[in-house]
């Protein structure tokens, strides 16, 4: 039960804006800790195809087969969401790095969100090692 009650406080301290320190030892045994980073549409985005745009999502996607092949990215993809909403959830990155430092620097360095097509909130995330659940795996 504590460590439930923690993770709400991680995430609504992270929502807030706020800077939370990861606590030290994970929540349960066996787990290890992640960085999920959410990616949102940002002020910039739009869904027009621009050679502009075209351009950041090349960069964006290069940026994430460079974080994966350095193995800091273990997985990332976009969200389905409706054009209409400019502010929607756009994708995930889960980082396995050591700080959320590190993961902070990882987005920072990626073209779109750079530009503004995407905001970013960096979360703290425990899971098994290897991100998958015995027979679950692939």
């Amino acid at each position: 039960m504590k460590a439930f009650a923690l993770s709400l406080a991680l995430v609504a301290c992270a929502g807030a804006g706020a800077t939370v320190a990861p606590p030290a030892k994970p929540p349960a045994t066996g787990m290890h800790r992640y960085f999920l980073a959410l990616l949102r549409r940002g002020p910039t985005w739009s869904p027009q195809k621009t050679p502009e745009s075209v351009r950041l999502s090349e960069g964006h996607m290069a940026n994430i087969h460079a974080m994966a092949a350095a193995g800091k990215l273990v997985v990332a993809g976009p969200f389905d969401t409706p054009d209409v909403d400019t502010r929607a959830l756009a994708g995930i990155f889960i980082f396995d790095v050591p700080t959320l430092e590190e993961a902070q620097g990882l987005v920072d360095g990626d073209p779109a969100v750079r530009a503004g097509r995407f905001t970013v909130e960096i979360l703290p995330w425990w899971s098994t090692e290897g991100l998958g659940y015995g027979a679950s795996r692939r």
